[in-house]
């Protein structure tokens, strides 16, 4: 098995090219950024170890670049839960360490996608190799023609629709601008993969892409998650740390279900917006930030505005940009692409023998008027695949029948 190691501190890189190299089956090549890696690296090896933090090109940046198949490790010594959720993000990425760790579990993990990596071909050579049966879906060529497809596109649109098309249009163009954009439409709709969609067509895509939830974090927790905190600023507080607008500095911030945004802390995202810099929690000094906000709302803010708990002024701020976001019900010739691409996903990752839709279930699925969006349309799909006894997906399976019947 042909390995690289991609780490910049040059004690950590000889240790572990050193002893991974007792190891007869594996094959080591060490690089000592990710720039060079990119240079050397193809689709014939098999494992990418890579560190997070490194100077020049980053180990996120580098993971965007590499457009073959393979499986990367990520290994940092300084994960947040934002860094760790970025990075699973890829699809490719298959664990995460932490430094320091013991090598025996790096060997743990490398042993586990080698497992993988052998059901998958055990799997291809039994089901793929042999001839169909009749109606039985070409899996090797769906396989081989998704992943050309695939190969350099990482905003993961499934489906493709006249008002999807018109909504990216709008964002293409909004994205070459700084302006603010704001994100609107239905709970489950995917406003993060469209605030993602703007920052890669954004001339900021090389840099960082930050979300946060108001609604999921405790709002006595919110203003140091966004502007960070110094040293002894409050009881726990035993070492700075760095917020969210800091991390996001020549990138994208995403603030999803900004109309939950507690109104104490609307008055000091409005100064930062207009003054382009922040405060850490405890601290005097200012940090200047070059940030692009996205925000989103499923909320009818002008409400909140009226009953006075969101400002007005920072409404207009934010809202530069308006754009409705179109439920699923309204794009109906999307969802077979999106339910096709959830359906293989799911039997890549639990290594479920691939299954397909019955045109039963295909007109199932386009008769429902999906309230949850594609959020709902994903789990409806994901269940399906996991519970259903065989190799085709039967209206039964996808459990609408009599939520249709209520609708």
């Amino acid at each position: 098995m042909k390995i690289a190691i991609v780490e910049d501190d040059i004690n950590m890189r000889k240790s572990l090219q050193m002893a991974l190299s007792d190891y007869e089956e594996y094959e080591i090549h060490a690089f000592k950024n990710a720039i060079d890696a990119l240079k050397k690296i193809d689709s014939s090896f098999e494992i990418i170890i890579t560190d997070i933090t490194m100077p020049r090109m980053n180990g996120l940046e580098f993971i965007k670049e590499i457009h073959f198949p393979t499986n990367i490790i990520i290994m940092t010594g300084n994960a947040t839960l934002n860094t760790t959720i970025e990075a699973i993000r890829f699809e490719n990425v298959k664990d995460f360490l932490t430094k320091p760790f013991e090598i025996e579990d790096l060997i743990s993990v490398i042993k586990r996608v080698e497992k993988v990596k052998e059901k998958k071909e055990a799997y291809e050579k039994r089901y793929i190799t042999k001839d169909r049966r009749v109606g039985e879906p070409d899996t090797r060529k769906i396989k081989i023609e998704r992943r050309k497809q695939g190969s350099d596109r990482r905003k993961k649109f499934y489906g493709s629709s006249e008002k999807l098309e018109k909504i990216k249009n709008t964002l293409k163009k909004a994205a070459k601008t700084d302006a603010s954009i704001m994100l609107l439409g239905e709970s489950g709709v995917g406003k993060e993969l469209f605030a993602r969609y703007i920052h890669e067509e954004s001339p900021r895509y090389a840099g960082p892409f930050i979300a946060i939830n108001m609604a999921a974090i405790p709002e006595n927790l919110l203003e140091s998650e966004l502007f960070g905190y110094e040293k002894g600023a409050f009881t726990d507080a035993t070492s700075q740390k760095i917020g969210h607008f800091e991390s996001a500095h020549k990138g994208t911030l995403f603030l999803d279900e900004i109309g939950e945004m507690p109104h104490a802390l609307q008055a000091k995202l409005l100064r930062v917006i207009q003054e382009r810099e922040i405060v850490r929690v405890g601290g005097t000094k200012p940090t200047r930030i070059d940030v692009r906000i996205v925000s989103a709302t499923n909320v009818n803010i002008v409400e909140k505005i009226k009953n006075r708990e969101f400002r007005e002024d920072l409404y207009y701020r934010l809202n530069t940009i308006p754009v409705k976001i179109a439920p699923l019900r309204e794009r109906k010739e999307e969802i077979l692409d999106i339910a096709t691409e959830y359906l293989y996903r799911t039997c890549r990752q639990y290594d479920i023998p691939y299954k397909h839709l019955s045109e039963e279930a295909k007109e199932v699925l386009l008769e429902y008027d999906w309230p949850g969006n594609v959020r709902e349309l994903r789990s409806v799909v994901e269940r399906a695949v996991i519970l259903s006894d065989d190799d085709e997906i039967v209206p039964e399976d996808l459990g609408l029948d009599v939520r249709i019947g209520a609708l």
